[in-house]
């Protein structure tokens, strides 16, 4: 299947993402602002914006790490994109700039939102859905960094809970067939096996050799 949604269609898909994403800017923002001040956490989600990888290299420089520390803990959670671009990449269209430029579309939930369930994906729901997540991420930051001070802890607001809610809500989605069932169970235990005594980034990195093995049954 050639045809591919356009990007308006996308951000329709993508605006039940909308709260929960800004909720997690909002936490990401409240705690970051002590560690790392006004701007840099701002600029941060702009310019990287990934959720996971920023909350490890914040977890590191609250913890006192250098800032090489924390670049190399985002570094290894963004490794995951890396099957993920392997299962997208024939979906994309034009040479090499445009794809790449589609390829920096792609978040863990808009993934999800784009995979037709045949191996393919469509590139208007991949685009537009990641443009709703940005927009939410990068607005959440903002109120998070300047309502700091009013807010106070996230987990009082029960916001620490979103992460948890909002990758098993992905999982379900993906779970459509015996292999994407196997190879999510594989990769859970490989993750909890690696947590005690791996560096953060390298359990998910080891659990992508799952989806790896998944995409390559599929080939």
């Amino acid at each position: 299947m050639d045809e591919h949604s356009n990007v308006s269609a996308g951000m329709r898909a993508g605006l039940p993402l909308l709260l929960p994403t800004l909720a997690l800017g909002v936490s990401f923002g409240v705690l970051a602002r002590p560690v790392m001040g006004p701007a840099a956490p701002i600029a941060m989600s702009i310019l990287v914006f990934s959720g996971a990888a920023q909350f490890a290299a914040l977890s590191v420089l609250a913890a006192g790490g250098g800032a090489l520390a924390a670049i190399t803990a985002g570094m290894l959670l963004n490794a995951r994109w890396l099957p993920m671009g392997f299962a997208i990449g024939p979906s994309l269209r034009g040479g090499p700039l445009a794809r790449a430029a589609q390829g920096l579309t792609i978040v863990d939930a808009s993934f999800v939102i784009a995979s037709r369930g045949d191996g393919s994906f469509d590139r208007g729901l991949l685009m537009g859905a990641t443009a709703v997540q940005g927009v939410a991420w990068v607005s959440g930051t903002v109120i998070g960094v300047l309502a700091g001070p009013v807010l106070g802890d996230p987990s009082s607001l029960g916001l620490d809970a979103i992460f948890v809610a909002f990758y098993l809500a992905l999982l379900v989605e993906e779970a459509r067939s015996g292999r994407a069932i196997v190879a999510g169970v594989a990769g859970a235990a490989i993750a909890f096996a690696l947590m005690p005594f791996t560096p953060a980034g390298v359990p998910i990195i080891a659990a992508s050799l799952a989806a790896l093995a998944g995409l390559r049954g599929s080939a």
